[in-house]
């Protein structure tokens, strides 16, 4: 049996042997709708819980147009025309936040690739970069002691406009919504809060789960300190069409486009598996390996208790070489070492949420990678075998698994763009 793993800007294909148990799991397909802009439009006009958008802004307003970085594969050629148009109208003046996060700012190319060369020729555009304290300020604190600390150009806007795609995210429930605020434009103090690790050992802050999610809780409870927002999100297809356009009220419009793609894109399975294959989803989101923590956790969703997982990312990014993901997990002798640190640590370190769900993976399973990017010894130093072909590897997994046994696979091609789950009766 052949199958197809998104990686990189293509597919690997992938031969599978033809005496396992086989289940492939993909997003329900739902086709791009026929007119994507005309839909963008329409729900700028007839918003979920809001007025329309061109009712809220007023001549001269500058209107902040938060919009996700190179690591999300947001549609904006489709997305932006609609709303520039409207704010143009109502003469309003557009200025473009990049919601980096905790991420590296952009390239000039990066943001024409995000933004296209007219936009990025035309229009102001505001780069976070957390680490950069006094362009922050304090806007309150929420009920878990998180100081919010937010982009103060951002919070001067008279109007701000929250663009992005709603996915399943495998610790904020949700992707989309209020994240391109926090933790898109926060400075990286109020960032490590809500990723802390206690909030990362939280049942409930996983794949999928909102309400009682502690992270996903803050992040809203935070954002809901800013004034006049409306929200722009879109839900799509593997072939990163529209497939649906929630605009409106932040928290409204984010609950009916969450409900929407939960019902798209995750997967109950009938069992766990002694092997789960999965890939980051392709370009953009396999462009490093602390991006491909996302693949790997979806995998860990329904792999068996010392089974194994085989990812496949491109990773052209590297681990990548901002940032202190790397530096944990090399400096740690063990998944539970790096465990004990994370959790005993006296001060937050920046990626530490992300070495955290890395080393409960490993914990759980045996990770294999497959990449052309990262050596050898950055992936041991991870914990994880490298890979030469996941054929051979299959090969290698299966001598491992008890004579007579039957040995079951997991495919998921689009890796965390299908979250599976298991659920006993």
């Amino acid at each position: 049996m052949k199958t197809q793993l998104a990686f990189g800007k293509g597919n690997l294909e992938v031969t599978l042997p033809d005496d396992a148990v086989i289940d492939v799991i993909e997003p329900k397909y739902e086709p791009g709708l026929e007119n994507q802009q005309g839909a963008v439009t329409e729900a700028l006009d007839s918003p979920v819980g809001s007025p329309a958008l061109r009712s809220l802004v007023k001549e001269g307003d500058r209107v902040a147009v938060v919009f996700s970085d190179i690591t999300r594969a947001t549609p904006y050629p489709m997305m932006l025309p609609p709303l520039l148009k409207i704010l143009n109208q109502c003469g309003a003046q557009a200025v473009f936040f990049n919601a980096t996060g905790t991420h590296r700012v952009n390239t000039r190319e990066e943001l024409i690739t995000i933004l296209g060369e007219d936009i990025v020729n035309s229009y102001e555009i505001v780069q976070n970069d957390c680490t950069d304290h006094a362009s922050h300020r304090c806007i309150g604190t929420t009920s878990r002691g998180n100081e919010v600390s937010l982009l103060s150009s951002f919070l001067d806007c008279d109007l701000k406009v929250l663009t992005g795609f709603i996915e399943p995210h495998f610790f904020a429930g949700f992707s989309g919504g209020a994240k391109a605020v926090m933790p898109g434009l926060a400075e990286l103090s109020t960032i490590q809060r809500n990723h802390g690790a206690q909030h990362i050992d939280d049942s409930r802050s996983r794949w999928g789960i909102t309400e009682g999610n502690p992270i996903w809780e803050d992040v809203h409870e935070a954002v809901d300190m800013v004034d006049r927002t409306f929200l722009l999100n879109v839900a799509m297809n593997s072939d990163k069409q529209i497939t649906g356009v929630f605009a409106g009220d932040l928290r409204k419009a984010h609950a009916a486009g969450a409900a929407y793609v939960r019902e798209h894109a995750m997967s109950q399975v009938p069992r766990l598996y002694d092997l789960v294959i999965t890939s980051n989803s392709g370009y953009p989101l396999d462009l490093n390996m602390y991006q491909a923590v996302k693949g790997m956790s979806a995998a860990a969703q329904i792999v068996k208790e010392g089974g194994s997982i085989i990812i496949a990312a491109d990773c052209w990014d590297g681990i990548p070489s901002h940032g202190f993901y790397g530096q944990l997990l090399s400096k740690a002798p063990s998944p539970k070492a790096l465990l004990r640190s994370i959790r005993h640590a006296q001060e937050p370190v920046q990626d530490m949420w992300q070495a955290q769900i890395h080393a409960q993976i490993c914990m759980k399973a045996q990770v294999h990678f497959y990449t052309k990017h990262l050596t050898e010894q950055e992936l041991t130093d991870a914990f994880m075998e490298p890979v030469e072909t996941i054929e051979k590897t299959i090969d290698q997994i299966r001598e491992e698994h008890p004579d007579g046994a039957a040995f079951s696979i997991c495919v998921l091609p689009q890796g965390p763009l299908t979250i599976p789950y298991f659920q006993k009766e």
